[in-house]
């Protein structure tokens, strides 16, 4: 198989990633605007569309067309291909219709109908201010000032007055959504670069850092994107310093931005998706179970609303499902029916999961590991593991790596792999250390395997007491309780010391907490 570079290949994943009915009318518009039928570039669609990877010598061959008009004719065809989805969706997606509207303009301003062109451009700024598009609503704005510039008059001025004020008043709305956006992606990548505070001086840090900057900010007046990054921006502010209270409330509030204004749930269904993930995350980070199921009902209510149903909202929406409903069987112990999902989760991948980056990939490998290890096939929990521990850079997403390997390090155990335990304690223990992350709990665990090989059956048990008497604290420090999260290794404990199925175990907390409620 011969593979070009990504650039050549660009062309290929495009006709790859289309739907029937993006082809179909693909071969509509290139039929009406070529030459004919046998017209290059539509082989060169039809040769690609036939393939299931990239080999060059077969796209010439079934193209007929020769090496050297290769690389012009893939380009062409690449943005015809674009053109021809434009058109198709121009009518559905706000953003698009808006952008026609202003070339639209653009065409009657060059041949000097300014009156038409106002208009147009007056229609596109209404689309632009209803979709709270400010950023397109002030470049209409600009345009509208030069139109006017060469046709005004003394009945213009309050016009030009008004074109001033709005110009300023978009810019500082603007200014605002920059710099909260700005906070927000700062603050997300944080989170994946550190994951959480493990110390007051991690904790310090964080607040030193950003607690000023959010403090100054009233929502009260704000724009539907200035409350969306100020809400995103102190969510992840609050997930990172592990206040899943306060997170709570800022995550409740960035889905009801969309519950107070449901018609931008289509054009911003990506702000959308991502709103209710992080809810459903922290629902679960609180153990609030029922209001987690609902949740997810509304969301699988509301998705097939959204219009249209194009392959990223596909990816986030399946991401923010497959997660949140693996977390439920998390909390109800119900890891039997829970493994049901690594076939879909493998589904899903195998389709999309070239546009899955690469933080979404470990989240769900781990996941699904962590329902095999409680339904006790831990072969297939450590093959999961395994997508983890192979990611060559460590520190992307640390806090998943550290816990993959000791979930490994248990899985083995528990696996009877007895023979490879201790090099893989070392390997593990010498990991944590390089990437700076040993605290209390993963010290913990680590010293009770590496003692269990030297450790008589008879003295098993009270091992297994001594760690539990350990960790069991931790679960409500401020600063250890998390790894809990990734790993309910008191659940395990207790099971071993119980001779009781983990499964068992948890489902019985489950059921406990749903009494007292």
């Amino acid at each position: 198989m011969t593979t070009g570079t990504n650039r050549q290949e660009a062309v290929f994943e495009l006709v790859r990633g289309m739907s029937k009915a993006e082809k179909r009318n693909f071969k509509l518009f290139a039929s009406r605007s070529a030459a004919n039928q046998d017209a290059k570039f539509i082989a060169l669609f039809d040769a690609l569309d036939s393939l299931d990877e990239y080999d060059e010598a077969k796209v010439l061959k079934k193209s007929g067309i020769r090496k050297e008009q290769l690389p012009n004719m893939k380009s062409y065809l690449y943005r015809q291909i674009l053109v021809s989805i434009r058109l198709l969706n121009v009518q559905h997606v706000g953003v698009m219709e808006i952008h026609q509207t202003i070339d639209f303009a653009r065409i009657l301003y060059d041949k000097s109908m300014f009156r038409q062109a106002l208009q147009m451009l007056d229609k596109a700024k209404k689309m632009a201010l209803e979709y709270r598009n400010f950023t397109l609503a002030l470049e209409i704005v600009e345009f509208e000032k030069r139109v006017e510039s060469l046709h005004m008059n003394r009945s213009a001025t309050d016009r030009a007055e008004r074109l001033s004020d709005q110009a300023e008043a978009l810019s500082e709305r603007i200014s605002n959504i920059n710099e909260l956006s700005n906070l927000s992606v700062q603050l997300y990548s944080l989170n994946l670069q550190l994951g959480y505070v493990r110390s007051a001086k991690d904790r310090k840090l964080v607040t030193d850092f950003f607690k000023s900057k959010l403090e100054g900010y009233d929502d009260r007046g704000m724009s539907f994107h200035e409350r969306l990054y100020l809400y995103q921006a102190r969510m992840w502010y609050s997930y990172i310093r592990h206040d899943f209270v306060i997170c709570y409330r800022y995550a409740l509030r960035w889905v009801g931005l969309f519950d107070e204004k449901p018609e931008l749930i289509s054009p911003y269904y990506d702000h959308y998706v991502r709103a209710v993930a992080r809810l459903l995350d922290v629902l679960f980070m609180t153990r609030r179970h029922d209001q987690m199921v609902r949740v997810i009902g509304k969301f699988e209510r509301q998705l097939p609303k959204i219009r249209p149903m194009t392959d990223n909202l596909i990816i986030l929406s399946n991401l923010c499902l497959l997660q949140a409903k693996i977390n439920v069987h998390f909390l109800e112990g119900s890891f039997a029916e829970g493994v049901e999902l690594a076939a879909q989760v493998d589904d899903f991948l195998a389709r999309y999961g070239r546009s899955v980056d690469e933080h979404y990939r470990m989240l769900l490998s781990y996941k699904i590991a962590c329902l095999y290890f409680g339904n006790g096939d831990y072969k297939k929990c450590m093959g999961y593991l395994h997508a983890i521990i192979s990611i060559p850079n460590p520190q992307f997403r640390r806090d998943l790596q550290v816990f993959a390997r000791i979930l490994h390090l248990i899985a083995s155990y528990e696996a009877g792999d007895d023979y490879s335990l201790e090099y893989q304690i070392r390997n593990v223990y010498a990991f944590v250390v390089k990437i700076n992350d040993m605290h209390s709990v993963q010290h913990e665990i680590i010293t009770f395997l590496k003692r269990i090989p030297h450790t008589y059956a008879s003295d098993f048990k009270g091992e297994l007491t001594r760690l539990y008497e350990h960790l069991k604290p931790f679960e409500t420090h401020p600063y250890e309780r998390r790894p809990f999260f990734y790993l309910d290794i008191i659940s395990w404990l207790e099971s071993k010391i119980r001779n009781i199925p983990i499964a068992e175990i948890i489902r019985q907390k489950y059921l406990d907490e749903r009494r007292k409620r």
